[in-house]
């Protein structure tokens, strides 16, 4: 599995996410890519310690869903979005954009810290684990994409 920790990965996502245009449609789901470029910032946020959403742990997320979050297995489409992760109004396309590369950036520059907060939901992970979870969150979206 690939990790945004690694140099060559982050400038792959990156690579991606400039080829998306405020045109781009979803080949699955609800969102616009103004939204999903937004949506995608959530999960970085959590990381950085930049957001606190209100998700109680689950041992059922913990259980079932933790280790789908970091491992190879990509995650199928349409998935439910937790309600605190959803995006339903309207973003800036190209504002949105340039705040998922500077996160992307901000995260990516974080690979020497070993130590990480606990997921909100699911708890403790490493820091190999965060990169990991970071890309497949990505790498979902963007295939949304067709990026």
């Amino acid at each position: 599995m690939k990790s945004l920790f690694d140099e060559s990965t982050k400038s792959e996502v990156e690579s991606r996410i400039y080829k998306l245009s405020n045109a781009s449609s979803p080949a699955w789901g609800k969102m616009d890519v103004s939204q999903m470029v937004h949506h995608c910032q959530f999960p970085l946020k959590i990381a950085l310690k930049k957001e606190h959403p209100a998700m109680k742990p689950s041992w059922l997320a913990k259980l079932f869903f933790k280790k789908a979050m970091y491992n190879d297995k990509p995650w199928k489409r349409n998935l439910p979005t937790h309600p605190k992760l959803k995006v339903v109004d309207s973003k800036v396309f190209e504002e949105e954009k340039q705040r998922l590369l500077e996160l992307i950036n901000e995260f990516s520059d974080k690979r020497t810290v070993s130590e990480w907060d606990p997921h909100p939901m699911f708890g403790k992970f490493t820091k190999d684990q965060w990169g990991k979870m970071q890309y497949k969150h990505l790498d979902h979206h963007l295939q949304q994409f067709n990026v």
